[in-house]
């Protein structure tokens, strides 16, 4: 379990990565990333000010299966 409140999943089948946010006690699914543009328009969207800078964190974010900021398809 992580303690990070948002998560970039594995890379899917088809690309992106999923991109999850831990808030109220549940995990809320914000969209599919494909790129860290997409990334940071999800965060802003929940509010976070500034998002790009949270994204090498790992207080905040967290990347699973995969290098940060890397978008493949598996």
């Amino acid at each position: 379990m992580t303690s990070a409140p948002i998560v970039v999943h594995r890379p899917s089948p088809s690309g992106g990565q999923k991109v999850t946010v831990h808030t109220n006690d549940r995990n809320e699914i914000l969209g599919t990333a494909y790129s860290d543009h997409d990334l940071v328009v999800f965060l802003e969207g929940t509010g976070v000010v500034k998002p790009d800078a949270l994204l090498d964190d790992p207080q905040w974010v967290e990347w699973r299966g995969g290098h940060a900021h890397e978008f493949p398809a598996a």
